[in-house]
């Protein structure tokens, strides 16, 4: 199977040398547990590393200040934008009704599933995208209300991204509650998410307060023998690192 360098220190071991290629994999987690961060990372080391330009869809933060944050470990989007390596698209604008200034934005009319995916792919083909980032779909299920719309959503976003041939990292949320231990209730939002993606990394906390770390949980990753440890993550002024468990918890 072909595999794509996710960029993410300590994981490509983990999971035989990274990403099956042209799939789709879900990163869940709660709140502040880097899911934006890996995700970016991917985005990122994919241009510098491997020259693959990739497309970063925001639902839940403005662009200027994703720009703004990841500076912080040293990466400097606009750069990217500038030279077509990279399109931060967004469609938090749209969301909450205010009109964009960015260069690639989704207007309130493309909000409808079919209109959106059509608007993301031509920006991948523009830019000749190896690698996508949809953060985050229960922000981009936010105007469904039935379960069954969501399910068809999800399915209907997963295939055409998989006919692309392009590689693809899903964000969903999931309470801390459902993450305890290593096998927690639910790993997604929706609980379709899950099952639909090729692969499913699960990221949360252990412990509480200033005791508690970061941790990286492979679910599945489909035609991958993967590690089935809960392992540590740091975040560092450099992005995500992934440590062996023997190395913390000795």
């Amino acid at each position: 199977m072909d595999r794509i360098k996710t960029g993410i220190t300590g994981l490509d071991e983990l999971i035989q040398g990274g990403f099956p290629k042209k799939r789709s994999i879900l990163i869940s987690g709660a709140c502040g547990t880097g899911k934006s961060v890996l995700s970016m990372q991917f985005l990122y080391k994919g241009i510098l590393d491997y020259a693959e330009p990739g497309v970063f869809v925001t639902f839940d933060e403005m662009p200027e200040k994703l720009r703004q944050d990841m500076l912080n470990f040293g990466w400097d989007l606009a750069e990217l934008e500038k030279n077509d390596l990279m399109a931060l698209v967004d469609a938090t604008s749209a969301r909450v009704g205010t009109p964009s200034d960015e260069e690639h934005s989704i207007l309130p009319g493309q909000l409808d599933v079919d209109r959106l995916l059509i608007e993301i792919l031509q920006i991948c083909r523009r830019i000749g995208a190896k690698r996508l980032v949809l953060d985050s779909i229960p922000a981009m299920a936010f105007q469904l209300d039935k379960e069954s719309e969501i399910r068809k959503t999800i399915l209907k976003i997963v295939y055409m991204i998989a006919k692309s041939g392009i590689t693809c990292i899903l964000t969903s949320e999931v309470s801390e509650q459902s993450l305890g231990g290593a096998s927690p209730v639910k790993f997604s939002k929706y609980q379709v998410e899950e099952y639909v993606a090729d692969g499913v990394i699960v990221m949360g906390f252990l412990g509480s307060g200033s005791q508690s770390t970061r941790t990286l949980y492979i679910r599945k990753m489909r035609g991958t023998k993967h590690s089935l440890e809960i392992h540590p993550i740091e975040i560092t002024d450099q992005g995500v690192i992934v440590k062996k468990v023997e190395d913390v918890f000795r």
